[in-house]
């Protein structure tokens, strides 16, 4: 009997994405539509992610479920080039940082300074995703871009403007923090804290007189640099316990 994928598209606050997982429910991996980044929880399955991707892409549909080895083994390799155009892929040899160097990529390069990062993290049944969670010597985080290149955004400890329109990021990625907190002290992680970090792509004013106070908004650019400068809280042993248990699918199906 043929392996089943399932094909997901996302799109949310700015974010467009392709979710793919297993007929078990286990997530296979993810394609950023926008940045181009491609994640898949087995490096071994990149090239399958990214066949089920251009299935879907070709399809026209919301959602898309196929057998592995007759639908995508039917993909021709040349027609790869249609995909690898939209999205990048192993032969695109321009420099990262002229790709746009996704977050989470960047997010990554912490790895040498005794971070882990943790992408896509599914909550709950009902396919809200967290896009990062970064655990550290730093502390714990999760981190949301929203991208807004061609225009001024301003924030403020209450509020955030995008060229003056009010939009609900604080408040989000508050709520997503906390929601993220509360799951993890329940898998066991007891005493943790949480806090959100928003990435923003675009022209960034933060208000110098009120800035947010319990909320990272930082630039793009400074993405990693600004957590290497953080002060240590978490010893090694702790990062380790916690995104070990930030990597069950178990402790995020509540």
């Amino acid at each position: 009997m043929d392996e089943v994928l399932t094909v997901r598209r996302w799109r949310r606050y700015g974010a467009d994405r392709l979710y793919v997982t297993h007929e078990t429910g286990a997530r296979v991996g993810s394609v950023d539509l926008q940045s181009g980044e491609v994640v898949a929880d087995d490096p071994v399955l990149e090239a399958r992610v990214r066949r089920a991707a251009q299935a879907y892409l070709r399809s026209d549909v919301p959602e898309l479920v196929l057998p592995v080895t007759s639908e995508l083994a039917s993909i021709d390799a040349l027609d790869g080039a249609g995909l690898t155009a939209w999205l990048g892929g192993p032969d695109d040899d321009r420099p990262r940082d002229e790709r746009g160097s996704p977050v989470g990529s960047r997010l990554d390069r912490l790895a040498d300074d005794g971070w882990q990062a943790v992408h896509d993290v599914p909550l709950g049944r009902q396919g809200t995703v967290v896009e990062h969670l970064l655990v550290g010597p730093g502390g714990i985080f999760t981190v949301t871009e929203r991208r807004h290149p061609d225009s001024h955004v301003r924030a403020t400890s209450r509020t955030m403007h995008v060229d003056g329109r009010s939009v609900p990021y604080l408040r989000d990625a508050r709520l997503e923090a906390a929601r993220v907190q509360g799951l993890l002290q329940s898998a066991g992680c007891a005493g943790v804290a949480v806090h959100a970090v928003l990435v923003i792509t675009g022209d960034l004013e933060r208000d110098v007189l009120d800035p947010p106070q319990d909320i990272l908004v930082i630039a793009r650019h400074e993405v990693p640099n600004l957590f290497r400068r953080l002060p240590a809280r978490l010893e090694p042993a702790r990062v380790s316990a916690v995104a070990q248990v930030a990597r069950r699918r178990t402790t995020w199906a509540r």
